[in-house]
């Protein structure tokens, strides 16, 4: 399936399903979906404000998701395979750190999708939950949105020198390889 199709097809509420599928526990890249949604805001196809807010309200039930789903059947499963003194010592630190970590952990690929899975084992207050998940998903869809409107409006401008950028993207790769491996001897 061609998502850039899908998104372009059906819009904003590609937008919100695409964002539900990654928040929730089916790993998905946003990036997939908010910069082709920033892209196509910058061609005039959607708005730019309200696809960064339904890609944020996307995020936040997907994240609604995994978090009813590990308060309703998490405790009984993980007691089973966890000790109990650690479940305990790390339902301590969760708590400790908990808003941080659900804010910043919906800017780390690959936390973002399962951040929510302690929030709910954990039992953290769902309206904190709410608000710390749909502010760092929106600031996400943000960046990412913003990203793909900057690359439509200087589209003209990335492919008439994409061969220069390609080649130094080459070489910039090279280079690192170069370093990486004089690094290891």
């Amino acid at each position: 399936m061609d998502i850039n199709k899908f998104i372009v097809e059906y819009g904003y509420f590609a937008i919100f399903f695409f964002m539900v599928i990654e928040s929730s526990f089916i790993p998905f890249p946003s990036e997939v979906v908010m910069i082709p949604a920033g892209y196509f805001a910058s061609q005039g196809k959607l708005n730019l404000f309200l696809s960064i807010l339904i890609g944020a309200f996307g995020s936040l039930v997907g994240a609604w998701i995994n978090y009813f789903l590990a308060l309703k059947f998490g405790r009984p499963f993980i007691v089973k395979v966890v000790p109990k003194n650690y479940l305990l010592e790390t339902e301590k630190i969760f708590h400790k750190y908990e808003n941080f970590s659900i804010f910043i952990g919906r800017f780390v690929p690959g936390i973002r999708q399962y951040i929510s899975l302690p929030a709910g084992l954990f039992q953290m207050n769902f309206f904190t939950f709410s608000i710390l998940t749909f502010l760092g998903a929106f600031i996400w869809c943000s960046i990412l949105a913003f990203f793909g409107y900057y690359l439509g409006i200087n589209y003209s401008f990335i492919s008439e020198y994409k061969k220069i950028f390609f080649i130094f993207l080459i070489f910039t790769l090279f280079l690192y390889f170069l370093y990486k491996i004089k690094s290891l001897k």
